[in-house]
């Protein structure tokens, strides 16, 4: 019922141009790209959601959800399941961490902005789009999990985390002309992070899914709608830095 990570990452690296709106004048038309990506995949992450709290117990993906978590096996141990650890872990404590590290260097940096960006990108995301659809489904997560978790498996807060970080940092941190590898490299690293999911059996693959769809969506409908003030921010701080300004801010 929902785009993947992979298609959307492709989606976006098509829908913002490397000219980008962001390398363009303050007062220049937004690029709908985005905005529209964006909608998309929060509206698929709604749709599947409203699907599956329907039946909690069993939705229409249900059978494909039980499938795959057998052929995750578990319990795990050795090379997989030390990276399963890490990536649980980045989108536990450490999640918080980066967005808050990074929030700090931009106020250090004159960035308020930017973020502003952030802040706004992660509390929409994280506490309103995520919890809410927890709250709203309150689907039961698989049977002996192997890590702690907290209630409501749909969706996944840690695959939105990792989506809604690679849209918030391609837009702030990385190059216009360097951002299709960036988009193809978050699409890896998001893909990671649902797959550690259902490794760990801390969700059905159509949490993780869903979760990726709702963050990605989220960062991109906040990148849209501040795009102006970015361009702005970046132009007044281009002006002092001289010609060498990094195009990304």
């Amino acid at each position: 019922m929902t785009s993947s990570p992979a298609t959307a990452a492709a989606a976006t690296a098509a829908a913002v141009r490397p000219e980008g709106s962001e390398g363009s004048a303050a007062g220049a038309p937004r690029e709908r790209g985005p905005l529209l990506l964006g909608l998309l995949l929060l509206g698929a992450a709604a749709l599947a959601a409203l699907v599956v709290r329907t039946d909690v117990a069993d939705p229409p993906f249900q059978a494909l959800d039980e499938r795959w978590l057998v052929w995750m096996g578990g319990p795990h141990e050795g090379l997989y399941a030390a990276v399963a650890s890490v990536l649980n872990w980045f989108g536990g404590p450490f999640g918080a961490v980066v967005p808050l590290g990074l929030l700090a260097l931009l106020l250090l940096r004159g960035r308020r902005v930017s973020a502003g960006f952030l802040l706004l990108a992660f509390l929409g995301g994280n506490m309103l789009v995520v919890q809410g659809l927890k709250h709203l489904v309150d689907r039961p997560r698989p049977a002996n999990p192997l890590v702690r978790v907290d209630h409501g498996s749909f969706p996944s807060g840690h695959a939105a985390t990792a989506a809604l970080l690679v849209v918030v940092a391609g837009a702030l941190l990385v190059p216009v002309a360097r951002r299709r590898l960036w988009w193809a490299a978050g699409a890896v690293f998001t893909l990671a992070m649902m797959w550690s999911r259902t490794w760990l059996h801390a969700h059905w693959l159509s949490d993780t899914v869903a979760g990726a769809a709702a963050g990605a969506g989220a960062g991109l409908v906040v990148w849209w709608l501040l795009m102006p003030a970015l361009a702005r921010e970046r132009a007044r701080l281009g002006a002092r830095r001289g010609p060498s300004a990094d195009p990304a801010g």
